[in-house]
């Protein structure tokens, strides 16, 4: 299968190093300036390098593409790669609002192509075994969720992590992940709370996140640009408990009741062959991360969003 990757940034090259370990064809890359596309091609051995993403999206022989632009362009992108009957793979967090993410979504369903949001911590083995060993009752009913993820990183209005219109912003870049996998094991949430702190470009620099459910359950998330929280999760049951080690997106280590399991780093393989063999048997969404589980989260991460006082409408 023929990948096109849209976009040259850190994510682009650490996902398209484990596209070739995964044994994917990586055809082309594009970005806006040609020569970063001409780099990165030379780096990876990609055989097309273009200086448009349109372009790359006229390129017949692509079959699937990767967007990895900051998340204020996946709306643009999205939709011209469906347009151009392309199967999709786009960064989380998918859109930046839950408008957006209705119409990419719709788009592919009326295009009969593949799209997903890319989740990889779904598709992580010992994140499977958590969820499995949860559905066994292995740690009884889950009554609480702990996880956070978040680092310093200095403020500059220019920097993508900090400016509005890329979808900058700790909720939608990292806060992403403790939402997710709330999503992933409890479901939705009947009531969202949230409180942070904005910086001087209007999106939050650090959220606490309460996620409570109608039986009682609940989750307490946190989501920071402004200070090391490290990436832990700890999941809590009435009979055990299960702590997924940093980092919890893509744990290499999970304890589950006091046993440890372990696995190589295998980053994002999973998630790469997860989209071939969805494509191949001519699905448009793949049943580990639907496109209705993805709708879910943005309608979380969107309400949590206006309680900080951000909104991204009309930011790109």
């Amino acid at each position: 299968m023929k990948w096109g990757v849209i976009a040259t940034g850190g994510i682009a090259h650490a996902v398209t190093a484990d596209m070739l370990k995964a044994g994917a064809t990586v055809l082309a890359v594009s970005s806006r300036d040609i020569t970063k596309a001409q780099k990165f091609a030379e780096n990876f051995g990609i055989e097309r390098a273009y200086g448009d993403y349109h372009d790359l999206l006229a390129d017949p022989d692509v079959e699937v593409v990767y967007v990895a632009t900051p998340h204020g362009q996946h709306h643009e992108v999205v939709l011209a790669a469906l347009d151009a009957g392309k199967n999709v793979l786009c960064e989380k967090a998918f859109a930046l609002t839950v408008a957006d993410a209705e119409e990419m979504i719709e788009r592919a369903r009326s295009k009969n192509l593949f799209l997903m949001e890319a989740m990889w911590t779904r598709f992580n083995p010992l994140v499977r075994k958590v969820q499995e060993a949860i559905e066994a009752g292995e740690i009884g009913e889950v009554r609480m969720i702990r996880a956070d993820f978040g680092f310093r990183h200095a403020f500059s209005d220019g920097d993508r992590l900090w400016a509005k219109e890329a979808g900058g912003g700790a909720t939608l870049d990292l806060g992403v992940y403790p939402v997710a996998l709330t999503h992933q094991l409890l479901g939705v949430p009947t009531h969202v709370h949230a409180h942070g702190s904005l910086a001087p470009t209007e999106v939050d620099a650090d959220a606490g996140i309460f996620l409570a459910y109608d039986n009682g359950a609940h989750a307490l998330l946190s989501c920071s640009l402004v200070a090391n929280t490290g990436a832990r999760a700890e999941i809590v049951g009435t009979r055990g408990r299960i702590e997924l080690v940093d980092p919890m997106f893509n744990p290499t280590a999970v304890v589950i009741n006091g046993v440890e399991h372990t696995i190589e780093d295998e980053g994002y393989q999973h998630q790469i062959r997860a989209v071939e063999e969805s494509v191949a048997a001519g699905l448009t969404e793949n049943p580990r991360i639907t496109w209705e589980n993805t709708l879910e989260v943005m309608r979380t991460l969107e309400e949590a969003l206006r309680q900080l006082g951000v909104s991204y409408a009309g930011a790109k």
